[in-house]
């Protein structure tokens, strides 16, 4: 999110909507729920400045939400779609949460127009399946959409 165009919020908000109204799944979007903590925290400051300003009480901010968004993929989510694109491969938090959907036997469906060459083995290794659009996704899910166990995701 950190590196994406307004936080990869128009992805996760069109995928957070069609998820609910087509399939009935409860949906985790880091946008809102990252947004809501923030509002608690840091009612009237700029998360990105303390970065800048005070690294300790930025760090501090930080495991707070690397725990929100880890303790979703852990114990509610039952599958992680994730976005591949250059402002993914820049930062962390996806590489780190795709890792922890991996180890907790989620399913990870990415969806990237980039070359399978250009992404990092790593990130190969956690995906369950490869997606060239959301349409594509969305197809999929909908074929899967009755399978059990299948109620919840979280956007990365």
């Amino acid at each position: 999110m950190e590196y994406a165009k307004d936080e990869g919020s128009d992805w996760r908000g069109m995928m957070q909507s069609w998820i609910l109204e087509e399939l009935g799944h409860t949906v985790f979007n880091p946008n809102v729920e990252s947004d809501r903590f923030l509002k608690r925290k840091l009612p009237h400051e700029d998360l990105r400045r303390l970065k800048y300003s005070d690294i300790n009480r930025y760090q501090t901010i930080l495991r707070s939400i690397v725990r929100l968004d880890s303790e979703e993929i852990a114990l509610r989510s039952d599958y992680v779609i994730c976005y591949w694109d250059q402002s993914a491969q820049r930062g962390a938090g996806t590489k780190g949460e795709l890792t922890m959907a991996r180890f907790f036997k989620k399913p990870v469906y990415m969806v990237t127009r980039m070359k399978a060459e250009k992404i990092p083995g790593w990130i190969l290794g956690c995906t369950s399946k490869i997606f060239g659009s959301f349409d594509e996704l969305k197809r999929y899910l909908k074929r899967t959409r009755d399978r059990p166990g299948i109620r919840r995701t979280s956007s990365r």
